[in-house]
């Protein structure tokens, strides 16, 4: 499943982190990458000081979480922190899946789902597509600077080569309530038409039984 999240940043939080990540420190961002992915990654990574990555941090998981759609298509268990990436005329990242399982000691988690934010609006360079493997085929994705796309951490994908500009993005990996894909996909689609159901007829016997049904798949298909 590959979701589109709109306006995930608004206008004046767009410019701040702009304005932050421009005096930001960027270093090789291969440093961060597993023993395969570092031999295709060639992009630059922001390795900001404590109090300005909390910031950063905060930012925009708190915007994840305040988007209802985010909610109900990765039942967030854990997010990462995100990893502030740049990407200038020449670079790019080849084929590559993301690693399972993320994190030190305690701090491991699993990893369903991948998500990338478009910091930059996509005007601003040419290239630098990000391209996912799936079913249907490969998809192309480049969005509107505050949007996001949302896809399994499991599939085959790449960012093409930026031939103009700068490509700011920052990346997130989370751990899903619900592991199972497809499963995922159901509930997805069913908190979909709870949302509508409840705001025409929110008082229905009909409202309530979806409700009653997408309350206790959660409940039996959640992995804590």
């Amino acid at each position: 499943m590959l979701i589109t999240l709109h306006n995930i940043l608004d206008r004046d939080r767009l410019q701040n982190l702009r304005s932050m990540l421009a005096g930001g420190q960027f270093i090789d961002g291969a440093a961060s990458a597993g023993a395969n992915a570092r031999q295709v990654k060639h992009n630059e990574e922001l390795a900001g000081n404590q109090k300005q990555r909390q910031y950063l941090d905060q930012m925009i998981v708190s915007s994840l979480a305040a988007n209802e759609n985010f909610r109900s298509a990765a039942l967030a268990h854990r997010v990462s922190q995100p990893v502030f990436a740049r990407y200038t005329t020449g670079m790019a990242y080849g084929d590559h899946i993301d690693d399972p399982v993320m994190g030190d000691g305690g701090g491991r988690f699993r990893v369903d789902l991948a998500l990338t934010l478009f910091i930059s609006d996509s005007a601003d360079y040419d290239g630098g597509e990000l391209i996912i493997n799936t079913t249907f085929g490969n998809q192309q994705v480049k969005l509107a600077a505050g949007d996001a796309v949302l896809y399994p951490a499991s599939s085959l994908h790449r960012v093409n080569t930026v031939n103009r500009g700068e490509r700011l993005v920052a990346v997130c990996w989370i751990q899903s309530l619900i592991r199972d894909p497809a499963r995922r996909e159901l509930l997805f689609e069913l908190d979909q038409a709870r949302g509508a159901l409840r705001a025409t007829s929110p008082r229905s016997p009909q409202s309530a039984q979806i409700d009653h049904v997408y309350t206790n798949l959660v409940r039996m298909w959640s992995e804590l």
